[in-house]
């Protein structure tokens, strides 16, 4: 185990994680230059077309320092995002050390500064590395002065690097060995492997990456689950590096992957533990919890025929993705489709682009919406993510929305208009710290708000240097309301949505006036109107097509015009009861899309 170092690699999105594990495995042989590509780590499409990471990766690799000894390195590439900082935590459980990675070009910026305290609070390790030296925007002085002022952590071993190039990589490989510690632990005590993350395989069934704390595990031993008590047979074991090897044994302090033939993700929950049927451990491996979404959207087909395979497709990506939840939902206007949980906006992005790409869907999406804590007043609590099942406003003794903890970076030049917005959202601010160049601001907001353009509106005040990160506080009593659309007093079930009352007004003007442009005319008037229970607070009128049945009399009796007019009259009002309005899907697409 004294050869071993166990290192994370976490940083702020974007900001060259990716690519210096690159360079690791180029370096340290891991592939040839045959098959060495850019993002070699990040498998998925999409994480090399937006640049980001978005499954964890871990590779084995040896190196041989300056003193010509060898060592194995396993390092995992952490995502960068917020939305999944569950993750991060479990792949920092699984190691010694973390190498916090800083674009020296943009410097500290929110998630780098979480993903550091999350490393401090397990008492890992932290190297700092100054990354993109590069760069003739590059100023090492002023980002390693923000490493001590802002972090808090000295940055007298910080590397300075470049990624890209390979510059100072040597240097960094030289200085794990040095400050990272080796593993601990007992070969000889019963089984601990920590599961850091899970994935399926289409051929050998669910694939776990695990850490082995204490113990071993080989071939054909018979393990357990200690949450749920599951039992399965290990059928194959190995590492990545980053080529899956098949191995014999994973001894204690080593990081691989275990197959045990198993069908369903859900039987191996990231961040538990696993442990020998015959001999297990009496204590399971702290911080393991259970992932809940954060915010909720109805999908639908554009195409009703398209239920199947829109069905068919979420079951294969949950065979992936753990967290993502989905059930059946049918509305009225859109058919039948599901309603999914996701772990914040770019996890639902994500999720989307994959349906469209991978199984050439083409979605509708209503308005993402969070938890509520409704406390009725038989003292029974529900939890709500569908407005459409928000019970009767008489059984309801008090509403709970969740509150987000907000801590933003920005640059001073900004603090006006980031301190407006933050307002706007209805924030409470709960700290103000201030730096050289930069400011940190604690802010409580309700979560409904941070998940509504919020982090658009910030890169936008703030020209793009803004870095926000956040995550769930409490659930807080507020006015939240039900707002319903309703046309020729028929309601519209997707367009529906759970509200603070005193922005309710201003939305419902704002989607009304909008309707009244996209809806077309027909021959009878439509009523748009927006209710809060029997109240209504905005409405619009959509005027009739009107023919001029008037234009074959030239001349005559009026009385012949009158009962022309007359019998127009009566067939536009039996029209208005039985005629149907024509919404197409394309009116929903608009209507829906958070950036119109």
């Amino acid at each position: 185990m004294k050869k071993i170092r166990n290192f994370s690699i976490i940083a702020h999105i974007d900001h060259g994680k990716s690519t210096l594990s690159d360079r690791f495995i180029q370096m340290c042989g891991g592939l040839s230059e045959r098959e060495m590509s850019d993002q070699v780590l990040d498998s998925m499409e999409l994480e090399k077309e937006r640049g980001i990471t978005i499954k964890s990766r871990s590779v084995t690799i040896k190196y041989i320092n300056k003193k010509k000894k060898k060592y194995k390195f396993n390092f995992i590439d952490t995502p960068g995002h917020v939305n999944f900082s569950y993750e991060v935590s479990r792949s920092l459980a699984a190691c010694e050390g973390a190498l916090l990675i800083i674009d020296s070009t943009q410097g500290i910026e929110a998630q780098t500064l979480a993903n550091c305290y999350l490393a401090l609070d397990m008492n890992l390790k932290i190297i700092p590395v100054l990354n993109k030296i590069d760069l003739p925007t590059s100023n090492i002085k002023k980002v390693s002065q923000e490493i001590e002022d802002i972090i808090g952590i000295s940055s007298k071993d910080t590397i300075y690097c470049s990624a890209k190039t390979g510059k100072g990589v040597k240097n960094l490989l030289e200085k794990i060995i040095k400050k990272i510690p080796h593993p601990k632990g007992n070969i000889k005590n019963p089984l601990q492997a920590l599961i850091i993350d899970s994935w399926f395989d289409n051929y050998i069934g669910v694939i776990s990456l695990i850490r082995i704390k204490n113990g071993f595990i080989k071939k054909n031993f018979k393990i357990q689950i200690m949450t749920n008590k599951k039992i399965f047979n290990v059928e194959k074991i190995g590492i990545f590096t980053p080529k899956k090897k098949n191995k014999k044994i994973l001894s204690c302090g080593e990081i691989g992957w275990i197959s045990c033939g198993i069908k369903n993700i859900s039987y191996i929950p990231i961040g538990d533990t696993i442990t020998l049927y015959k001999n297990p451990s009496k204590e399971s491996l702290p911080g393991f919890k259970i992932i809940k979404p954060k915010i909720f959207s109805g999908i639908f087909p554009d195409n009703a025929n398209k239920y199947e395979l829109l069905k068919k497709a979420l079951e294969k990506l949950k065979l992936n993705d753990a967290s993502i939840f989905y059930e059946p939902e049918k509305s009225l206007i859109l058919g039948h489709g599901f309603r999914c949980g996701f772990l914040g906006l770019l996890h639902m992005e994500i999720i989307q682009e994959r349906l469209k790409r991978e199984y050439n869907l083409n979605l509708i999406s209503t308005m993402p919406t969070v938890m509520y804590k409704i406390i009725l007043k038989n003292k029974k609590i529900i939890y709500l993510d569908n407005p459409c099942k928000f019970p009767n406003i008489n059984f309801i003794k008090k509403i709970k929305e969740p509150i987000a903890l907000c801590n933003i970076i920005v640059n001073r030049n900004y603090l006006g208009n980031i301190i407006t917005l933050c307002s706007k959202k209805r924030g409470i601010q709960k700290n103000l710290i201030y730096y050289k160049n930069q400011v940190s601001l604690i802010y409580e907001i309700p979560m409904s708000e941070v998940i509504l353009n919020f982090f658009d509106e910030l890169k936008s005040l703030s020209s793009g240097y803004a870095s926000l990160d956040y995550n769930f506080l409490k659930f807080k009593k507020s006015d939240i309301i039900k707002l319903n659309i309703l046309i020729n007093s028929k309601n519209i079930d997707s367009l529906s949505i759970l509200i603070h009352k005193k922005k309710s007004q201003k939305y419902a003007n704002d989607i009304i006036k909008k309707m009244s442009l996209l809806i077309p005319r027909h021959q009878f008037n439509i009523v748009i109107q927006a209710s809060i229970g029997k109240k209504i607070i905005s409405r619009r009128n959509i005027s009739q097509l009107r023919k001029n049945v008037l234009s074959k009399c030239y001349g005559g009796d009026i009385s012949r015009k009158k009962k022309l007019l007359k019998k127009q009259k009566i067939g536009k009002k039996k029209m208005k009861k039985i005629g149907n309005i024509n919404i197409s899907k394309k009116i929903f697409h608009i209507l829906l899309n958070k950036n119109n």
